[in-house]
């Protein structure tokens, strides 16, 4: 196995990315295929189909059906319009992709720096490519997106006959070919990666802030056909890129809330090894990681069980409950009982109809949030008091970070649950690691900046630039 080095892969917050807490949760419906179970303006309804005898009314540019059938198709997003019931398509506008976190990859040789969003909830490596029309590339790049050029690559290989598509349940999408090339991450050569070059997106893709996306999930939910390919981290393995001993990957999530914190603020991804001086600012050993084993057979999530949940030391038992941690979800989705348990706890909290989500007052002491905690295989890991307000929700409120997972049957512990912990996904082991961070600040109004934190940030813009300079 060649040596590889320990190095950090800085995480940052996308400075373009405007949180919003309603569109945040319309992505993750779409994401999830989840049929909204609390009152709003968006829900799940069945698309009606009208085939008439010499054309499909709803087909465009088509003159109106005559007699034909209409029928009731798979049930999708929709959204309502106004007070008499009208309904309409959920819009890109009525979106955003969750893209708070972004990382540099380096793709090709001469290596070309793009910044991806790493998602530990899907596991496909896409990227915008040369491939997209002349139009999405233009506006791309006036938006600030990194276009990976498959033909400035001297060791990229297309896959022939390969092919990839991302979908939701409104039927936008993204899809295009395959091919391998050098993907380098964290002093890491993966060689013959598989990256996935988007040729079509549908406008709620484009409105992303990131580059692409590298998945981090298990392979089977990964999109190529006709056959699936390696994930990064399943190359690593294969290909002996880090130890036997540690075919893991960490994630240290940093907030520009925590400025005042020890770490900055400043967040990190690992491949191959435990940072150990997380470990010792947590005062915690490698032997005094809690691990939970990851439900067989996998969804391709890390999913794990997840039996109680607390409120001011207060146990909900969920006998039969599992939740998965996902890095590209910014919100935590919970069932609705223990939603209004928590809210219930929070003085002048309510559910917002409007938002479709539950607010409470900007201004709440740290002394009035509750202690609320969520298990991992036997231990709870309880999430920051400052990550329950999660954006502006307009009148002096906010809106919280954990939210309805409505129709789905497990819970979706995101980037509001991930900032407390240390998370360590054990691909060789099968497990999911917790160590439980300490924060000695306080800071529910927004971001702050700290001279480390700038240095950082100078940094990443000087890998920005270099990008730039070798495509």
């Amino acid at each position: 196995m060649p040596s590889i080095e320990h190095r950090r892969i800085q995480v940052f917050e996308n400075k373009k990315y405007r949180k919003s807490g309603l569109k945040s949760y319309v992505w993750l419906l779409h994401k999830y295929n989840i049929s909204p179970t609390t009152e709003g303006p968006f829900f799940c309804g069945p698309k009606v189909h009208h085939q008439g005898k010499f054309a499909a009314a709803d087909s465009k540019d088509a003159p109106p059906a005559i007699g034909g059938k209409t029928t009731f198709d798979q049930q999708v997003l929709q959204k309502r319009i106004d007070a008499k019931g009208t309904t309409g398509e959920v819009a890109a506008e009525d979106q955003q992709n969750d893209a708070l976190y972004l990382s540099p990859v380096q793709i090709g040789t001469p290596a070309q720096t793009l910044n991806l969003d790493f998602d530990t909830g899907s596991s496909d490596l896409w990227v915008w490519s040369d491939k997209l029309s002349s139009s999405i590339k233009s506006q791309g790049t006036k938006d600030g997106h990194k276009i990976f050029d498959s033909t400035k690559s001297s060791t990229f290989k297309s896959l022939q006959d390969s092919t990839w598509q991302i979908s939701y349940g409104d039927g936008s999408s993204a899809s295009g070919t395959v091919g391998t090339d050098l993907v380098q991450l964290g002093g890491i050569k993966v060689e013959n990666q598989a990256v996935e070059l988007a040729s079509k997106m549908a406008p709620s893709f484009q409105e992303g802030v990131g580059d692409g996306l590298l998945g981090l999930g298990f392979g089977q939910i990964n999109t190529v056909r006709p056959a699936r390919v390696k994930t990064p981290v399943e190359n690593m393995i294969s290909q002996q890129d880090i130890p036997k001993t540690a075919e893991l990957f960490t994630a240290y999530l940093g907030s520009q809330k925590d400025a005042a914190e020890d770490d900055q603020g400043v967040g990190f991804y690992t491949f191959g090894y435990i940072d150990q001086d997380v470990l010792q600012h947590s005062k915690t050993t490698e032997a005094q990681i809690h691990y939970a084993l990851l439900i067989t057979p996998s969804q391709g999530f890390w999913q794990f069980k997840s039996t109680t949940a607390s409120i001011n030391g207060k146990q909900i038992t969920r006998s039969r409950n599992t939740a998965i941690a996902d890095t590209g979800t910014t919100l935590a989705l919970v069932a609705d009982d223990v939603c209004k348990a928590i809210y219930a706890a929070i003085p002048g909290s309510k559910f917002d109809n409007n938002q479709q989500g539950y607010v409470f007052p900007a201004n709440t002491s740290e002394a009035k949030l509750p202690v609320v905690a969520f298990d991992v295989g036997g231990k709870e890991f309880a999430i920051e008091k400052e990550d329950l307000g999660f954006a502006p929700a307009g009148n002096g409120m906010l809106y919280g970070g954990i939210q309805s997972r409505g129709s789905l049957d497990f819970d979706i512990l995101g980037d509001t649950w991930l900032k407390g912990v240390y998370a360590i996904f054990d691909v060789g082991n099968n497990r999911f690691g917790a160590v439980a961070r300490i924060e000695k600040n306080f800071n529910l109004s927004g971001p702050q900046k700290s001279p480390v934190r700038k240095k950082v940030e100078e940094a990443q813009q000087a890998i920005k630039n270099k990008g730039c300079q070798s495509m």
